[in-house]
């Protein structure tokens, strides 16, 4: 099975140097790379602030260049996001953390031709636009009354804010999975021949209210099954023992969906060098 990839990957370093025109010039104006940054989170929890606490991301990306000003890009990115404002609002007292996975395609335009012709900029800031989608899952953490230990709990399940509850019927369980809208900007650098840094920042607008599980309003917390639902639906009693939000105060925003963002530096390499120097590698070990 191993010499059999070995051959392959020989076969594909010989084509690359044969087939003169169309996949020469293909694997000359696509680049792979990978990013790594923080991500941080607007939404009901950080007063819809830009300037939430950047929690640590990583992915990878895929780029085709179509000429000196646009190109598209592939991308997959994994990170968290978290937040709380017990200080905004005391009673609250809500907070959470979000592992988010997501994947996009995007448009880029150069704002400077750029490239690594003579006539072309070796520096360009940039901006982006494209669609995505992103998983999810916010979990809040508290300590166990079993065992007396700090524990995260799934919220999405325990319909926090009625999900599920007959008494309910137009609170449904938001789903995990959700579209986006990334957009932002950058700039780009190539500091070596075939390889390109870039750093940006990129928004992603998304149609959920649920990165954080708050939204709407307070329910009455005998109608949850479990008492742990009650505890994390209305942690009010945490810092003013004995108080418990009345049904129907606002416990969220419902009129502005959560959002998050992604600060990163990337860096690619064309793929003709990538594929040369593994097909080099390769076939120099047969």
């Amino acid at each position: 099975m191993t010499s059999r990839l070995i051959r392959l990957l020989c076969a594909a370093l010989l084509l690359s140097h044969v087939v003169p025109t169309w996949g020469q010039s293909m694997l000359r104006r696509s680049e792979l790379g990978i990013n790594g940054g923080g991500m941080n989170y607007l939404g009901d929890l950080n007063g819809q602030s830009m300037l939430g606490k950047l929690s640590v991301a990583a992915g990878g990306v895929y780029r085709i260049n179509f000429d000196n000003r646009w190109s598209m890009c592939l991308g997959a990115s994994y990170g968290h996001v978290e937040g709380g404002n017990p200080d905004i609002i005391a009673r609250r007292n809500l907070s959470f953390r979000s592992f988010i996975g997501e994947g996009w395609v995007r448009a880029e335009f150069n704002f400077l031709p750029f490239g690594r012709a003579a006539d072309d900029f070796s520096w360009t800031p940039y901006i982006f636009g494209g669609l995505g989608f992103f998983a999810f899952n916010p979990q809040a953490q508290y300590k166990s009354p079993v065992s007396g230990t700090l524990e995260w709990y799934d919220l999405q399940p325990m319909g926090t804010e009625g999900q599920g509850l007959a008494q309910y019927p137009d609170r449904t369980k938001y789903s995990l999975i959700q579209g986006m809208f990334p957009f932002g900007l950058g700039i780009r650098y190539i500091p070596f021949e075939f390889v390109t840094f870039a750093v940006e920042y990129g928004f992603r607008k998304t149609w959920t209210d649920y990165i954080d599980d708050v939204s709407t309003t307070y329910v009455d917390g005998s109608l949850f099954s479990s008492d742990i639902t009650s505890r994390l639906a209305d942690r009010s009693g945490e810092v003013e023992p004995g108080y418990v939000n009345a049904p129907g105060i606002k416990r969220g925003d419902d009129s502005l969906d959560d959002w998050y963002a992604y600060l990163n530096l990337s860096i690619t390499v064309r793929m003709d060098k990538i594929l040369f120097w593994v097909g080099k590698k390769r076939c120099d070990l047969k």
